[in-house]
């Protein structure tokens, strides 16, 4: 069940979420630890998001607790965001990043993720604005690559752990542009790999 502070109920306001998954199989302490920081929520305020969904996994639990007990009231009652997290779903990520997607009644938000492709192939298939965070800690890591590509393909934005701020900025442009599909930096594409063959060149599989 997640956990939640006691912002302020939204009303009048169209809920807007940013979702934020680490994924279920590597752990990304320095990704969680980034987005529960004064300066990425002044960046969500900006760009009129009311929710913030933290997928943590089973390591990232100690990070995400310590935010709530210390920071989560000063932060939320500044920003005016509420603040949830969880450990993992067995059933997947769908639900979540369908709800980042927005309803009837919401605005559309973003998914930030690890570069799994699981998980990026899952954001892109519901075609919700993704930021993508390589992981600098794997061993042989093609994560930038990855990132770094399908970010010059134009269908994600390539998020920096030293500056998620502007990344968030960089995921409205991106918006913008996905109304018009596939994006308009990826032309045809004549190697005719689509998004499954680069990811399989970058990292050797889809996951």
């Amino acid at each position: 069940m997640a956990q939640s502070n006691q912002a302020a109920e939204k009303t009048k306001v169209q809920k807007k979420l940013c979702f934020v998954t680490i994924g279920a199989t590597a752990s990304f302490d320095a990704l969680i630890s980034a987005v529960l920081t004064p300066e990425f929520f002044d960046a969500l305020r900006e760009a009129n998001y009311t929710h913030l969904l933290v997928q943590y996994g089973k390591e990232g639990q100690l990070i995400f607790n310590k935010y709530m007990s210390q920071r989560a009231e000063q932060l939320s009652a500044r920003n005016n965001i509420v603040v949830q997290g969880f450990g993992f779903n067995k059933n997947g990520l769908a639900q979540e990043m369908r709800s980042a997607k927005g309803n009837k009644g919401e605005t559309e938000g973003v998914v930030i993720s690890h570069a799994g492709s699981g998980s990026i192939l899952d954001a892109l298939r519901i075609a919700v604005p993704l930021i993508v965070v390589p992981n600098p800690s794997l061993l042989n890591n093609h994560q930038i690559e990855l990132a770094e590509e399908l970010a010059s393909m134009g269908y994600v934005v390539h998020g920096k752990l030293a500056n998620l701020r502007a990344a968030i900025t960089e995921s409205e442009e991106l918006r913008r542009r996905q109304k018009v599909w596939p994006p308009v930096n990826s032309g045809e594409d004549p190697s005719g790999r689509g998004i499954a063959g680069v990811m399989d060149d970058e990292m050797g599989f889809v996951d």
